[in-house]
This record gives C-alpha cells, structure tokens and sequence, in this order.
C-alpha cells in the first residue's frame, strides 16, 4: 500500500536548477504553476510548454519564461505561435499533435513534467512521462482513472516519482507516513491507514433543491464557491463526478480498495483531506483554497518552497462544517464508486461518457441532470472487459464515447 514510494524524479543535483515540461500551460494549473516557477528561479526553468489553441496566451508565457520548445494541438495553431515568437525575437522548437506531446514529456532535457491537459487528451503524455522515469506531476486525474493499473505499472517499472497536484489527494500524500531509505525520503506508505477520508466542497448546488438543479443553466454550474477552476472541472464538481473520478484517482494512487475511502463534504474547502488511523487518530493538510500550495508542495518534496499563498489565518475561520453527500441529487458520485467497484474498462467508460455529456451541457444542448442520465446509460450498454493493455483502454473509450452520442442523439430527438 505505498503505490508512491518509488525514488524517481532524478536529474540535477544539489544546488542546480530543474527543467520542467508543463503540458497544459494555459490552464488554471498550468498558470498557477508558472506563478510558483517564477518566484524559484534559482531552482526551476522551464523546458516545454504546451497548449490547446490558445495561442495567444502561451505566446505571452513563452515570451516570459523562454521554453525552449512548445507544442500546439494542430498544425494551424502552430503556425500562428511561431509567427507570434519570430516577431518576439524567440527561436522556441514549436511543433504540434499527440506525438510531440509525449516527446517534450519524455525527452532527457526535461527533469519535472506537470500534466496538466483536462481529459483523456492528456493521456498518452502522461503515460510518456512515467516511463520516462520522471517526477510526474499530475493534474490529469483521468489519465489514472482511465488506465490505472497501466500508469501506476509505468511509474513502478521506470522509477519515477507520480506526485499529486490535486489538492485532496496531495492532502493525503501530505498526512501518510513518509518512507525513507539511508535518510532518503522514497515516497509515502498507507501503513496502519483504516480510512481515507476525501472532502469535498459540495460544489455550487449543495443547497439547491432537486427541482432548482433539474433547470441549472451551464453559467451557473461553473460559478464554483470556493475554487477557479476550467469548465469541464468546475462542471464535474457540480455534478459531483469530480469526486467520484478522484475516488477512483486515490484508489490507484495509494493502492486502496474502493471501500476504504470515504467522501464528506466540507463546505469550506479549508481542510482538503484527511487520514484516520487504526488507533483513531486522524491526520488533515489545511489551507487556504488555492492550487499553488500543493502545487509548490509537489514541485519541491521533500523539501519546502514559498507558493505566493497567504497563510491561514484560523481567526478568520468561523467554523468546520461536514456533512454527507447526497447521491439522490448528486447520482454521478455513486456512478463513480459503481464503475471502480466492477474495474476493468469502467472507469474508461464513466470517464468518457461524461466528457461526452459535459461537453454538451456546456453547448446548451442537455440540461444538468441529463448528464447523470448519458453516463449511466453509456455504463449500462458498454461492454466492461479487463483493461491491461492501452489498446484495450483507447477501444473502451471510443466505444464508449460512441453510445453516448447515441444516447445524445436520442434525447436530443426527443425534445
């Protein structure tokens, strides 16, 4: 149970600066984590950065932190980020698709990679980063929810380090005992752990009626509480899926059953997780709502760096409030603990479908509760098979994303 107690992370040595490959820059973790490297400079530069179409944006941050190579979704968008740097006067690599994602991921100039692309987008990446062998850095929550076992087997057989930048699970990294070897530290264990307890804010629709959740429109599910996050992310805390997805994340990144985690919904986003112990202690991270702490976290453990956040000031803080999630409201959330109960390809299939259902909510084209509906309907026609090998994993998430657009389709002729 010390899924992350490989040494990893290798490259310079005391004193010398880590190159970081951030795919996903333009994101709110990708800008949050330029924020950290920049306060570092005596201890970070930036190898690579990447991008969807903004191209605009990550001209603005190659400007600023001269990557020597960045990387674009399409060939256009390309085209259009070297005609921005040629007129800045920067001689930046700039290349575009899937394939010169997972070279920037892997290359040897690179020595920490942020995977920080939203979805299934950023997996085949990911996965070149961990069998690389590099201190991966990870954002992407569905890369582990889709191919689990294949991610973690990468990080084992290559060395590297898998750190968590999600906040509930660094949280949890953050409050298990750390493994050391001759005074070095490894990673974490789950020794002695009887329950992992992952909070969550409850999202913008905590108090809402079924009824008043039934009419939410897109601009009101992404009007999170308490986080700034992207719209598939802040759409998926809505619904609740955004935990059910980091459930099945926590189980592969500490090696738990499903069953040994627990979610209780904290309003005030101040604890981000917790750990309780067989001898009925329990063990939080606390902190104010903000990516950059455990971002920082991750870029320097075991060690501590400045992250620009304030500190918590506990007189600020009226009180702690906990309560249970609802799945009457919130079905998505059992969906999840469902899928990674039966294993194999479910998770690739919940996964999929909902990308498919948010994307269309986010459109106009379903209302909020559809959602819960299309990833249902998508679990219960798919064919669950094992998911060992990545050909197997790409298939279920095709086919899956098939029959919810069949499922779209149909509701769509329907109203």
């Amino acid at each position: 149970m010390d899924r992350l107690s490989e040494d990893g992370g290798g490259g310079p040595g005391p004193g010398e600066r880590r190159a970081i490959t951030l795919l996903g820059s333009t994101g709110s973790i990708g800008k949050s984590t330029l924020d950290v490297v920049a306060r570092h400079p005596e201890r970070y530069t930036v190898h690579a950065l990447s991008a969807n179409t903004s191209v605009e944006t990550l001209a603005a941050q190659c400007i600023e932190h001269r990557p020597g190579r960045a990387v674009m979704r399409d060939a256009d968008s390309a085209t259009r980020l070297e005609a921005h740097l040629r007129a800045a006067g920067l001689d930046t690599r700039v290349d575009a698709g899937e394939a010169a994602l997972a070279e920037i991921a892997s290359e040897p100039g690179t020595d920490i990679v942020v995977a920080a692309i939203v979805g299934a987008a950023g997996l085949l990446s990911t996965l070149a980063a961990a069998a690389a062998g590099k201190r991966l850095l990870l954002a992407n929550k569905e890369a582990l929810v889709m191919s689990g076992r294949l991610l973690t087997g990468a990080v084992r057989d290559s060395g590297a380090l898998l750190m968590p930048l999600d906040s509930e699970h660094n949280a949890i990294f953050q409050s298990l005992p750390v493994v050391t070897e001759s005074g070095v530290s490894r990673g974490v264990t789950t020794s002695g752990v009887e329950k992992i307890l992952l909070t969550a804010s409850g999202g913008p629709f905590r108090e809402w009626t079924f009824e008043q959740i039934a009419v939410a429109s897109p601009q009101q599910a992404l009007a999170h509480p308490n986080w700034s996050m992207g719209p598939k992310i802040s759409v998926d805390s809505a619904t609740l899926m955004n935990k059910g997805l980091e459930v099945i994340e926590a189980c592969h990144l500490f090696d738990v059953a499903v069953d040994d985690i627990e979610v209780v919904v904290h309003p005030q986003s101040i604890i981000h997780s917790m750990v309780r112990y067989h001898d009925g202690s329990v063990i939080a991270q606390l902190g104010r709502p903000d990516m950059r702490t455990p971002i920082a976290h991750a870029l320097a453990w075991p060690e501590r760096i400045t992250s620009g956040v304030a500190p918590l000031d506990f007189r600020e803080v009226a009180g702690l409030h906990f309560e249970e999630p609802d799945t009457t409201r919130f079905p998505c959330l059992a969906l999840a603990f469902d899928a990674q109960r039966r294993g194999g390809t479910a998770p690739t299939v919940l996964n999929a479908a909902n990308e498919v259902a948010v994307e269309a909510f986010l459109a106009g084209r379903v209302a909020f509760m559809q959602l819960t509906e299309i990833v249902a309907d998508t679990l219960g026609r798919a064919k669950i098979t094992t998911a060992d090998d990545l050909t197997t994993i790409i298939a279920a998430d095709a086919d899956a994303r098939r029959l919810a657009g069949e499922r779209l389709a149909s509701i769509a002729g329907s109203s």
